[in-house]
């Protein structure tokens, strides 16, 4: 079955995409080649070790959660030690270069675990490798690659797996140029116990002129709600006590669909279902976070009391130049009718510093709106540029000394910001999910409602349990706290 959805390319030409439903005979044909390879894992003397390796995002996360599933279906086990692994996967980013830069340096340094290990083999995926220019750059610069496909390839990865373990000549590059395809049913090897990641759609339609999200991850493309609803189901049913739902803009969820479900109508969804545990999301995108969504955040209990939601410039001229499709007004009024409904939600960004042809005024204007808007936390960036993006061919008169001048200023602007509102958390008492250990013993980590990230001294077992703790401390990261309550309640 096929959908179709009109958008507004990056040039202004209305596009058609094609979205593919993948069929179920393919994704049988696929559990088959799974079936064959672990009939052979099994016959070996020893169970093959795989190293899969991750960067990125929290939808990186996700898929390297179904590389390991497949593998783990494939008669793999897993190690963390690349020198003895059997078989390395390297999941890649491409939002900005430094993302990239880490990937193959790190690739680079397997070079010599191939080579102490011959018969390794050493597999990169993602969107790096869905750029036609970085697929040259590994066909040129890392001989030792054996397997390489793009983020089309993603369900197709048992049977590229397949090929590269049979005898065959040369090495194998996928990277389909498509608008995307919906698939369901993959295994999935979850990294953790307490937070499940649950994508509800992928892609983007957005084509902001710096971002290379829209030809590396394809259209947007929502999941079918039963199939979300039921997933959630499960990872609650299974114990999971923080459902974290993803997309490049979740906000867009449903768009593409026939029922008329929104984004909003599924955390409400979600929200009823039985248990305690925390609903969050990412990522938002200014432009369609309504305050239908707003609302339904502020009616739901279970929905957590935080928004990422990018602004990337306060600047108007600077944001037309990066397509995002509205203004700082529109965003001030957007933040302003959420803090309305919930005065105590936390509000996270990121920003670009030193977008081509930002003057210092219009940098001015990014520093007024951290200023006025008090984010708790920013991530900012200086502007990396990529390949085949329209922002990538802008002029830029300001040198990369003058561009971190500004990223410093603005970081100092936040910390000062941050260091003010953590310390007046202190001495409030906050219902919070314990979930992990810390860096030394005794310590553990938890998070509020608000996502803050909070430190506490208790015992490994309180992990994956939702306990009051009053607030003891603060600095511009993190909390400190207290239990209210005693470890056998």
């Amino acid at each position: 079955m096929l959908y179709f959805i009109a958008i507004k390319a990056e040039k202004g030409n209305p596009v058609l995409p094609q979205i593919r439903n993948v069929t179920e005979e393919e994704l049988a044909a696929q559990r088959a080649v799974m079936a064959r390879v672990a009939e052979e894992n099994a016959a070996r003397s020893a169970q093959p070790l795989a190293w899969v390796d991750t960067y990125g995002c929290q939808q990186n996360e996700s898929d390297s959660e179904k590389l390991r599933g497949m593998l783990r279906e494939m008669g793999y086990a897993f190690t963390e030690q690349e020198a003895e692994a059997d078989l390395i996967v390297v999941n890649t980013c491409a939002v900005r270069g430094h993302a990239e830069l880490r990937a193959l340096g790190n690739v680079g340094a397997l070079s010599h675990t191939k080579r102490a290990k011959p018969e390794q083999k050493i597999v990169l995926c993602g969107c790096m490798v869905q750029q036609e220019h970085m697929r040259e750059k590994i066909k040129n610069s890392f001989p030792y690659v054996d397997l390489v496909f793009g983020t089309n390839e993603l369900w197709r990865f048992p049977e590229l797996l397949e090929r590269m373990l049979a005898p065959h000549r040369g090495r194998i590059f996928e990277a389909r140029q498509i608008d995307g395809e919906r698939f369901e049913g993959l295994p999935v090897e979850r990294a953790g116990s307490v937070r499940a990641w649950l994508p509800i759609m992928s892609g983007c339609n957005n084509f902001c002129s710096y971002c290379v999200v829209p030809y590396v991850r394809g259209r947007e493309r929502s999941r079918r709600p039963e199939d979300i609803l039921a997933e959630a189901r499960q990872l609650i049913g299974d114990g999971y006590k923080e459902i974290f739902l993803l997309g490049q803009n979740v906000n867009s969820y449903g768009r593409d669909l026939d029922g008329g479900e929104d984004f909003a109508w599924l955390l409400k969804e979600i929200n009823a279902m039985e248990g305690e545990f925390f609903i969050r999301f990412m990522t938002s995108h200014p432009k369609d976070a309504t305050e239908r969504l707003f609302d339904t955040m502020a009616a739901c209990e279970k929905v957590e009391r935080h928004i990422h939601l990018p602004f990337q410039s306060g600047n108007d001229r600077v944001l037309r130049a990066m397509n995002r499709g509205y203004t700082g007004e529109i965003y001030r009024k957007k933040v302003a009718y959420a803090r309305s409904l919930m005065p105590d939600v936390a509000l996270t960004s990121d920003v670009i510093v030193g977008f081509p042809g930002e003057t210092d005024g219009e940098f001015e204007d990014t520093v007024r709106l951290v200023e006025d808007l008090r984010f708790d936390m920013l991530f900012t960036f200086l502007y990396s540029p990529r390949v085949g993006t329209p922002a990538a061919s802008l002029p830029d008169p300001f040198t990369k000394e003058e561009k971190q001048k500004r990223f410093d200023r603005l970081l100092q602007v936040q910390n000062r910001i941050s260091l003010e509102l953590q310390a007046a958390h202190v001495g409030n008492v906050y219902r919070i999910l314990i979930d992990g250990e810390g860096d030394r013993p005794g310590q553990l980590t938890a998070r509020s409602s608000h996502n803050r990230l909070i430190h506490l001294e208790g015992s490994p077992a309180l992990v994956g349990t939702f306990r009051d703790a009053a607030i003891t401390g603060s600095n511009s990261y993190s909390l400190s706290a207290e239990l209210r309550d005693k470890e056998g309640d």
